[in-house]
């Protein structure tokens, strides 16, 4: 009996150091295995070097439960197989699935082909195609709008108070070097820019009662309607609002911001507000200091 060398090391069972016969070290290794240890463990065990002599003392004997790899695209491949006994192509079983071609063809390779597609066949089928990409990319899309969301949290009142100023040199009117104009009106179209510059306005400190309303909104849209839209967001009568500013419908142009949705824009103004005008405008300037200051420290 051919007789295998073992390193110097803990014995198992009846084996010493030395020599063991490679029918003693079989029956250690299946005694090792019933026991439920793995491969590795069996190898570093008896001192088993060598991958070919551990196959050998291991032949015939299967591995335990617990080390085998669950195959989570066994379900995948059984359907698969299915599809294609039916008679469905790559790109069908794919849209089915969603699993890439290479995938598919390792599963179903030995079984026969379906017949060719005619012209319609293939264009349904690339046009599935499409929507499916184009509806798992609005999936994508969504989920990362709800999680820059959530980036977010809670905003602090010098957090708000500095996303104001900005908002505010973004949007609002500034006065000209040519035509001095110090007055706080802010224009927008987006109900959440409005709601965002309220809330701006009311930690500043500035109340309801001086804040003059003004629709501005194409002549040929629906008026009305958009004059209780902005009255129900910013929460006042429409009596309240100033005369709306129409603008005069040129049927030439062709204009995309029509129908239900389309509501003009709202017109902000804070009366007597002049002082607070400097006061922006000098804010503003503090953050374009601050801004270059910390930059020209990020780049040493």
């Amino acid at each position: 009996m051919t007789d295998v060398r073992r390193r110097e090391g803990d014995g198992v069972g009846g084996l010493r150091d030395g020599s063991a016969s490679f029918d003693e070290l079989r029956q250690a290794a299946l005694t090792l295995r019933k026991e439920g240890l793995s491969r590795r463990q069996i190898r570093d065990r008896l001192k088993v070097g060598n991958n070919d002599l551990l196959n050998r003392l291991l032949e015939g004997e299967p591995p335990p439960e617990w080390t085998k790899r669950p195959n989570a695209k066994d379900d995948l491949r059984a359907t698969a197989r299915e599809l294609r006994a039916r008679g469905l192509t790559y790109d069908q079983i794919q849209l089915e699935l969603g699993c890439s071609k290479s995938s598919i063809s390792l599963w179903v390779r030995d079984l026969p082909k379906p017949p060719p597609r005619t012209k319609e066949e293939a264009s349904a089928i690339a046009r599935r195609g499409w929507e499916a990409t184009l509806a798992r990319r609005e999936v994508e899309r969504q989920e990362t709008k709800r999680a820059a969301t959530r980036e977010i949290g809670e905003l602090s009142d010098r957090e708000l108070f500095l996303i104001g100023v900005g908002l505010y040199w973004s949007e609002g009117s500034k006065s000209k070097p040519y035509q001095l104009r110090e007055r706080v009106t802010f224009i927008n179209s987006d109900s959440d820019m409005i709601e965002v510059y309220l809330a701006w306005l009311a930690l500043l400190g500035v109340g309801s009662e001086r804040l003059v309303f003004y629709v501005h909104i194409h002549e040929s849209a629906d008026v009305a309607a958009a004059e209780r839209y902005w009255a129900a967001l910013v929460g006042v009568d429409v009596s309240a609002f100033g005369k709306t500013a129409l603008k005069k419908h040129n049927p030439k142009t062709v204009r995309k911001n029509t129908g239900d949705s389309y509501r003009g824009c709202l017109s902000i103004r804070v009366s007597n507000g002049a002082d607070l005008y400097r006061r922006i405008e000098g804010w503003w300037y503090g953050i374009v200091v601050a801004a270059c200051v910390a930059g020209s420290a990020n780049r040493t």
